[in-house]
């Protein structure tokens, strides 16, 4: 029932990341680079300071408790994170939901499960027991599932001309597309390893009371600003270099309308790692990591669907879908498999 739980939440994680860039598409007459940091502000720093003095008791004594090596490593991934996720939007804006997330995410799932447990010493419990292997053979499949994804991608590129492309994602190029979901997909693997850096800071947060469910909600306000501070730099260079400084008070411009909607998805985009954690806490803790995988399959599967909702793929051929549908199926096989791992 535990993994069942553990599966569960993983899939809400997934359903909101997924879903974070929706309501980036009704944000209207704002620099790209504009939305994304007043979404940041949302996801990065008031969300989750917000969840966490909901969920933990007193965050900030867990923080400032401590030790400086701690609070150093966990930010200073969650920088290299949020190059990744800068990166991420990027890879969306070239490539369209459904394939930016799957090419991104794929390197994102192979890089986030498998370092930890080589970095911690354990790589061997994955080739010699029956969990790890189920976990293996999950990671694995879940890769396949994704390449085949991507496969489906340059199947469509090449059945649609320019044009038909630009009218279904205004700014593809699936060169530049590809370029910046590998550096997002890398980068963004760094989310996992700063989980593992912060767990000082979570298990002070339990040493004060704090619900095992909710612990990892004491290390994301570091963990995050890490993020923010990356996104935060690029943003104004851009507006800087865009002259879009003027969007945030433009009285000419649907303020109202862009706030709520960038502010909507950057809470939306936090949810992800707070069913993450609940997620993980159902899982047993030595083969904890394999949640990262499930929580990357999830996204890829929810976010696809989106992509196909929203027409991404409109004038792909039967053939071109029947691989998309064939490349999900799997990657919710891979979801089975490691949730059957996680049960042994």
């Amino acid at each position: 029932m535990s993994s069942i739980l553990g599966v569960f939440f993983h899939a809400l994680g997934g359903y909101a990341s997924g879903s974070f860039y929706i309501p980036f598409r009704r944000v209207r007459e704002w620099a790209w680079e504009s939305a994304w940091i007043v979404g940041g502000v949302a996801s990065w720093i008031l969300v989750p300071w917000l969840m966490s003095w909901l969920t933990v008791s007193n965050p900030l004594e867990s923080i400032t408790n401590a030790d400086q090596s701690t609070l150093w490593w966990t930010y200073f991934f969650g920088v290299l994170w949020g190059i990744g996720g800068l990166t991420f939007g990027l890879s969306m804006r070239y490539l369209g939901i459904s394939l930016g997330m799957a090419v991104a995410l794929g390197y994102c799932s192979a890089f986030g499960t498998l370092v930890p447990p080589i970095w911690d010493g354990k790589f061997n419990d994955l080739i010699t027991t029956r969990t790890g292997q189920f976990t293996l053979a999950g990671v694995l499949v879940c890769l396949i599932g994704i390449g085949i994804c991507g496969i489906a991608g340059v199947r469509k590129e090449k059945e649609l001309n320019p044009e038909e492309q630009k009218a279904t994602v205004a700014e593809f190029n699936l060169r530049k597309g590809i370029v910046v979901a590998t550096v997002s997909g890398i980068l963004s693997a760094c989310f996992n390893f700063g989980l593992t850096a912060g767990k000082p800071i979570a298990e002070l947060a339990l040493q004060g009371g704090t619900n095992p469910l909710f612990q990892n909600n004491a290390v994301y306000p570091v963990l995050l600003l890490g993020g923010f501070t990356t996104n935060f730099i690029w943003c104004m260079a851009l507006n800087r270099r865009n002259k879009s400084f003027g969007d945030y008070l433009a009285k000419d411009k649907p303020l109202a309308n862009n706030y709520l909607w960038a502010i909507l998805a950057g809470t939306t985009w936090y949810f992800q790692f707070f069913f993450y954690g609940m997620g993980d806490a159902y899982l047993p803790a030595e083969f904890r990591y394999a949640g990262w995988t499930m929580h990357m399959a999830f996204i890829i599967t929810f976010s696809t669907l989106w992509g196909l909702y929203l027409k991404e793929w409109k004038g792909a051929s039967p053939a071109t879908y029947r691989v998309v549908y064939t490349g999900l199926a799997l990657i919710v096989l891979s979801t089975i498999l490691i949730g059957m791992g996680s049960q042994l």
